[in-house]
């Protein structure tokens, strides 16, 4: 079994018995897209909510939630995936950084970058099966390819299974 990386602003696809890790996910998403039956798995770590937020039209589309969202579901669908049986698990989002009496909401970043993956997998009509979003800490995920499970581990609380 080997674990495959995936470092900030990429995604990655992974076949039974293989598992796909990110780590230090603070306001970013780790979006992970699974098929059970097959047993692919694929994540990305997503880092900004729009490609609006972009610097010019030669960007990292795995950057923003709108691009790279989609981009995976199709790097599953190339290694054998059937998008009708796909399901997402998120994890991250976090508000790291509390800035005294600001509510602007441009600001929350991590919100922002959740709701914006929840859209763009509605959009590809993939359900939401689980997700670890928000707090103030950081998370490292891990997605099992054998069985479909999202490890999420942060310093200080309890490892869990989503």
């Amino acid at each position: 079994m080997a674990t495959v990386r995936v470092g900030i602003a990429e995604s990655g696809v992974v076949l039974n018995p293989d598992s796909i890790v990110t780590l230090g996910l603070g306001s970013c998403v780790g979006v992970t897209l699974y098929d059970e039956r097959k047993r692919i798995g694929g994540m990305v770590h997503v880092m900004l909510p729009s490609t609006e937020l972009a610097k010019g039209t030669n960007f990292n589309r795995s950057k923003f939630a709108d691009s790279a969202v989609p981009d995976l579901l199709n790097q599953l669908v190339r290694s054998g995936a059937d998008q009708r049986r796909l399901v997402a698990k998120l994890a991250g989002g976090a508000q790291m950084f509390n800035l005294a009496g600001e509510t602007d909401s441009l600001l929350k970043i991590g919100l922002r970058n959740v709701e914006a993956c929840k859209k763009a997998l509605s959009l590809l009509r993939i359900p939401v099966l689980a997700e670890d979003t928000g707090g103030s800490w950081g998370r490292t995920v891990e997605l099992f390819s054998d069985s479909g499970i999202l490890e999420v581990r942060a310093i200080g609380k309890a490892k869990t299974h989503i």
